[in-house]
Order: C-alpha cells, then structure tokens, then sequence
C-alpha cells in the first residue's frame, strides 16, 4: 500500500540533496528516502536536513537502501553522470543509461505500479523512455521533468524583457530537453494578450530579440555549468513543482516529458508538451495549435530524440 506524502530519491548529488531540500520545505512531504551508492554522503545529507525539522512542518529525512523505496507515492531519480562543461545532454547518455538499469533492476522489486516515477538525470527524455522500457510501468506513471524548468526560463526572460510579472506570462517550452527544444511563440501571451500583439504595443520584441531570448533559454543551463559547475537550484523547485502536482491531486499543466501515443502524428517516444499532471501521473497529453515552423521543429526535435534512442537499443 501506497504510504501518502512518501518520497524517495535516487541520487544524492548537487540535484538530488537540494530536491530533498526543497521538498522538506512544501506541505506535501511526510517522509524522504535519500538512496545514494556513497551511502556515508547520503547519510550526512539526512542528518543536516533533519536538524532543521525543528524549524518547519514534522518531516522524516533518513538515507537507506532500495528496499527502503517500497511503498513510496513517488519515486524520484536524479542519479547519474554529472554534465561537464562543453558537454551536451546527449553525450551523457551511454553512461547514464548503464547507471539507470542498474536502478530500475532494483526499484522494480520493491515498488508496485501504484507509485509514479520521476525521472531527472539527463538526457531526460531518452531515460524516461528507458525506465519506461524496463520497468513495465504503465506509460502514464513514467514522468520526466523535461522541459518545466526551461518554460520557467522562457517565462522569466520574457517577463524581464517587458516588465510583467512572470506569473503574468504564459509561454511554452516544448520538445527535447536540449538543443532541440522549441519554444512556441505563436501561443505565448502577456496576461490575455498575444505576444506579437503586445510586442507591437510596446515595440519591445523584434524577431532578432525572440531569437536571443530563445537562444538564452537553451543554453542557460551550459552558462551556468561554466559558471559554477552545475545546475540544481532551479532544478530542485521545478521538480517539487511536479511532486506538489501528483501528491496533491492538482490536475495542473506542465510540460513534463510523457509518452506519444499518436499525439502531433508522433508515437514511441518520450517528449515534452503541455500535459495534465496529477495523482494518476500524466492523464492527458494537450495538442497545441503550433505554426507549421512549430510543428516543423517539434518533429525534428522527436527524430533526434529517436535517434538516440536506437543507440542504447541494447539496454532493453
């Protein structure tokens, strides 16, 4: 049975720790399961953060192995390679793949299909196909966290350049976590107001600047990289986000990584579109009305995707 407000995380590196963090901080959480193969570092992290409990709602914070997984709501996986700077997500992926079925081999013996697992390790969207390959798990229960943090972005770069509030402006970033990824103007609004609109209301967003907005959004995570090494802080709030979403029932839209089954003339791969997450995980896929460029993008960005799925054909 199903214990509610139960987490567990796979990998207790920079994303792994500040997630459990973050978590420890939202109304959802009772408890967090910290599995990480440096187990003396796993266990450090549980008794930092569970000094603090003092200070916010009762949370139990311990580090212990795969067996301790069983009956989580939720499941999270941050394990794996770190990125390196000059490193693409995609030269992640032979390394990260091995690492994976090593730890859905195990999960599978103590989870059910009840729990929903969340998958964070780049490349995402190949690794959400992956588990999916090997758990067995319906499709729906497998999510990736795709493109929700580069969304935020979207939205927080639009919401400097015309002085909104970003809560105030509704944009998405679909397709590959990556270079691929497309950013889908032809529905972006500030308030109600379609952006090409507002933009000549203003005169603030010329085609040259979209394009450097776009380009900031698909290469901030390499900045940042360079910058300090890796990227987490962000990272940790937009999957909480996805927990607060399934643990409470939200029924809310994000643009996680979810399986196609004939959504956009696309099938067999995981990829990043407005999707309605919840207690089920993903319960419904949303067809956005994309420009013919848009649409353009969105299957190549799938075919890349699918591309690098036949390379590690051999781990399922």
């Amino acid at each position: 049975m199903i214990k509610k407000g139960k987490v567990t995380i796979v990998g207790a590196g920079f994303v792994g720790a500040t997630t459990a963090f973050a978590l420890m901080q939202s109304s959802v959480v009772n408890e967090i399961v910290l599995i990480d193969k440096n187990k003396v570092k796993a266990h450090g992290d549980a008794l930092d953060m569970s000094h603090g409990v003092p200070f916010m709602k009762p949370t139990k914070v311990v580090a212990g192995d795969y067996s301790d997984s069983a009956n989580s709501e939720i499941v999270i996986i941050t394990a794996g390679a770190n990125q390196q700077p000059n490193e693409t997500r995609i030269d992640l992926l032979k390394k990260n793949a091995a690492v994976f079925k090593s730890i859905i081999d195990q999960l599978v013996l103590h989870i059910t299909h009840e729990t929903t697992i969340l998958v964070v390790t780049n490349p995402v969207d190949i690794l959400s196909y992956l588990t999916y390959k090997l758990s067995g798990f319906p499709a729906n229960k497998i999510i990736g966290s795709g493109t929700v943090l580069d969304t935020a972005r979207f939205r927080f770069l639009l919401a400097e350049h015309v002085g909104i509030d970003a809560r105030n402006i509704h944009a998405y970033i679909i397709g590959e976590h990556g270079d691929t990824e497309v950013a889908v103007w032809s529905s972006t609004t500030v308030g109600q107001v379609p952006m090409d609109d507002y933009c000549r209301m203003c005169n603030c967003c010329d085609g040259i600047r979209k394009y450097d907005i776009y380009n900031n959004v698909k290469n901030a995570a390499y900045e940042i990289i360079d910058k300090k090494g890796a990227t987490y802080y962000a990272v940790a709030l937009a999957v909480k986000r996805i927990v607060e979403c399934v643990m409470r029932g939200e029924q809310s839209i994000l643009t996680v990584s979810s399986l196609m089954t004939g959504q956009y003339g696309l099938d067999d791969v995981f990829i990043s579109v407005p999707a309605v997450v919840g207690k089920a995980g993903v319960s419904k896929v949303l067809e956005l009305s994309l420009s013919d460029d848009e649409l353009g993008a969105f299957h190549h960005s799938a075919n890349t995707l699918k591309s690098h799925i036949k390379q590690i054909e051999d781990f399922f």
